[in-house]
């Protein structure tokens, strides 16, 4: 099952869990009214998983891949770490299945302040476009991920600040309406 909680301030390691002190838990309901999506599926059968073909079905997830994170896998893999932990924001839903591993995403709440999101084998998570996040792996240095995507992919990142984009526009009236109806 997937945790979540709020990031101290601290610099050191990315890949440390980074957690205040005491904890500030954070509840799937909590992610949702930022309009992230969390889903727990069987990892271990996700080439056969009626439930992974169902999601792939309703959401129109056409395209995918598996993307293996680890030094000796990924190439350029230092690189690429330090440009997925850069903030930034996509167009599109950001779609990814842990098939093996672990590793972290973070995401900016309504106030600005990081919740860190801990992902393991069997958890999908969808960020909505328009929101600002980065990804890290954990102390295990190695995670396995599908990427799923509607149509072709699309691998832009626009790195904050990216305000005057449609997709953080839009995202930002999403939590406008979220707030106004949590009241």
């Amino acid at each position: 099952m997937v945790e979540a909680w709020y990031m101290d301030e601290s610099q050191e390691d990315q890949r440390a869990p980074h957690r205040q002190r005491p904890n500030r838990a954070v509840s799937l309901e909590q992610l949702r009214r930022l309009g992230v999506v969390y889903r727990r599926l069987d990892a271990d059968n996700y080439e056969t998983d009626p439930c992974l073909k169902e999601i792939r079905r309703a959401e129109n997830y056409s395209w995918m891949d598996i993307v293996t994170i680890h030094k000796n896998k990924l190439p350029n893999y230092e690189e690429k770490i330090k440009t997925f932990y850069e903030e930034h924001l996509h167009l599109d839903d950001e779609i990814r299945y842990i098939l093996e591993g672990s590793g972290y995403f973070d995401v900016r709440d309504k106030d600005d302040k990081w919740i860190r999101i801990s992902m393991e084998k069997g958890d999908m998570i969808t960020l909505p476009a328009g929101i600002y996040h980065r990804f890290t792996l954990d102390e295990n240095n190695y995670v396995k991920a599908m990427r799923l995507f509607v149509g072709e992919p699309v691998w832009t990142a626009y790195n904050r600040p990216a305000d005057d984009l449609p997709a953080r526009k839009q995202y930002m009236k999403f939590l406008a309406e979220e707030a106004h109806n949590g009241v």
